[in-house]
């Protein structure tokens, strides 16, 4: 197994894209984490919490596992 098997990847750029060109300030102002945080999920330097997970998935109306994917998935 390699490291990059055990990466969570994630669309939120793509999906942002499909919610009328959602910024990341908007995402994070209606999901209650800082832009930069936004910048840094998206980016795949962070990984968020669960809770946090969800309500990115609730903003962009789509579910948990549209939006996080695994490595070996």
């Amino acid at each position: 197994m390699g490291k990059d098997e055990h990466h969570i990847t994630n669309r939120i750029r793509e999906l942002r894209f499909h919610r009328g060109e959602m910024t990341q300030g908007e995402l994070a102002e209606r999901t209650g984490v800082t832009r930069q945080t936004i910048n840094a999920i998206e980016g795949n330097k962070y990984s968020p919490s669960l809770e946090v997970a969800f309500r990115i998935a609730k903003v962009l109306g789509v579910p948990l596992t549209d939006v996080f994917r695994h490595g070996d998935e």
